[in-house]
């Protein structure tokens, strides 16, 4: 248990810095000059260099040790933070998030199997991953408040500085405590595969973005979207064929834990976009400071608390994951539909605090139970890309969220004051605030169909008291020193 509280911490850091710089943005873009078609790139780019380098992570955590990836993960991520604070042009600080992803992609798989390989008795293993789950569910809104804290009593910049003691109390403290473990056999890493999925999900989420500027129909975005499926489908075909695939498809094909996969993207692609939504509105609309708008996102925190780290980690080992899954669904899609009926003059307590802690509670509800069945039952030698597997669906849903739900907002802002002349400043917030409004509608409906489909597939019955889980087939790992 001491293992897992270094490793939760380390875990927190990474989902933290998906939104730290969420509230430090409007900061660090007047600083830097950043235009505000810009500004979403620096979410991103730590999103898509996460999500897209974690199935090689994950292999690299399962074939060359998973304690030594972590170890490394930690390091590089805390050099890439001191040089994100260091920053002094907008094409750094893009590098450094960059980096950041990168070495996260190697961080997050590493910590995940490091549990799936240390937690294999059912009710222990449920009370870790619930954990997990919250710290999923809940590090992003808790990066929010650090963030807002940070930005307005020191600088933005300790949005990015703050993570290098954080990695040091928790490289040190899994060094002492943890032995190596890693799956037998000769490293051999699919690079065919790793620039496939890298190249297509970058098309994809550069093409969303660009539809903001373009539109829909241009040739540029369509042949962006076209092509990135294209490769995806290719990424497909090419690890059905090579010795040792950076996605073996038998973790992928899997009902559970394709289910747990599908169920984690599809969660994530409104929360990653409401985030900056709402860190604009009370800002920008509302006109709150940086900590009071970090602060505004504690109900829902408390939502996932209660959720994630309580109720959810008690009832994993009795009932169906879809049991706690789905209602978490549906009470998060009410969040964002409540969210959608904010107006400029809506008060913090009758808005945003509800819908906050509707989402919160939903979420903890949600990511507890997909993180434990991602690695459900899985062999030895794959918890690593299993539990990438996971992170890579959070992450690419999280890049793909922004840019698509940004996208819409800003269209839908555009549209408005088309409509609208904005003959003073309020007309102009109003048209901000209607696309928000678009935009989160559009999320709550995702977050029903997710429900639905979570619902259908997703039927893996309750492990029974004392029950331990049997691998997809024969795996053995490798214990070192």
């Amino acid at each position: 248990w001491l293992a897992l509280a270094f490793i939760a911490l380390a875990q927190l850091m990474v989902i933290i810095d998906v939104t730290i710089v969420n509230i430090a943005l409007p900061s660090a873009q007047k600083d830097l000059a950043v235009s505000d078609s810009a500004r979403q790139w620096v979410i991103t780019a730590y999103t898509l260099a996460f999500g897209s380098l974690l199935l090689l992570g994950g292999r690299i955590a399962d074939y060359t040790g998973r304690k030594r990836t972590f170890l490394i993960g930690l390091v590089g991520f805390a050099g890439a933070s001191a040089l994100g604070g260091a920053a002094n042009t907008f094409g750094l600080l893009l590098a450094a998030r960059a980096l950041q992803g990168g070495f996260g992609a190697l961080l997050a798989p590493a910590a995940l199997s490091l549990l799936a390989v240390n937690f294999v008795d059912p009710k222990e293993r449920a009370k870790a991953f619930g954990v997990f789950g919250a710290i999923a569910g809940g590090g992003s809104a808790l990066g929010l408040v650090l963030g807002g804290v940070l930005t307005e009593y020191l600088d933005w910049r300790w949005c990015f500085f703050v993570n290098i003691p954080v990695a040091l109390i928790a490289g040190t403290g899994v060094y002492m405590v943890l032995r190596e473990t890693r799956a037998e056999g000769r490293a051999k890493f699919d690079i065919p595969g790793v620039l496939l999925v890298t190249s297509g999900l970058f098309m994809i989420v550069y093409g969303l973005s660009e539809a903001e500027t373009d539109g829909w129909g241009s040739g540029t975005v369509l042949g962006l979207l076209l092509g990135g499926a294209a490769v995806l489908a290719v990424f497909v075909y090419v690890e059905t064929r090579v010795d040792k695939p950076l996605l073996p498809l038998r973790v992928a094909v899997d009902r559970t834990r394709g289910s747990a996969y599908l169920a984690i993207a599809l969660a994530v692609i409104g929360m990653f976009a409401m985030f900056l939504f709402l860190t604009y509105y009370l800002q920008v609309v509302k006109e709150y400071s940086p900590v009071k708008a970090g602060l505004a996102f504690l109900p829902m925190s408390a939502g996932v608390v209660i959720t994630g780290g309580g109720l959810s980690a008690r009832l994993i080992p009795k009932v169906p994951p879809r049991v706690l899954m789905v209602p978490g669904m549906l009470i998060a899609a009410s969040g964002m539909f409540l969210l959608s009926r904010l107006e400029v003059d809506t008060s913090y307590a009758a808005g945003v605090l509800p819908a906050e802690f509707l989402l919160g509670f939903g979420m903890g509800l949600v990511m507890a139970p997909a993180m434990n069945y991602a690695t459900h039952k899985v062999a030895a030698e794959d918890a690593g890309v299993a539990s990438a597997m996971a992170n890579t669906a959070q992450q690419v849903g999280g890049s793909i969220g922004v840019a698509l739900l940004n996208t819409i907002a800003t269209s839908a802002t555009g549209d408005y004051l088309k409509d609208h002349p904005p003959v003073n400043p309020k007309v102009r917030l109003e048209g901000l605030v209607h696309g928000f409004s678009v935009a989160t509608t559009y999320a709550g409906f995702i977050l029903v169909g997710a429900a639905v489909l979570v619902g259908l597939l997703m039927n893996t019955p309750r492990p029974q008291h004392g029950e331990t889980e049997s691998p997809d087939e024969p795996a053995r790992a490798v214990h070192v020193g």
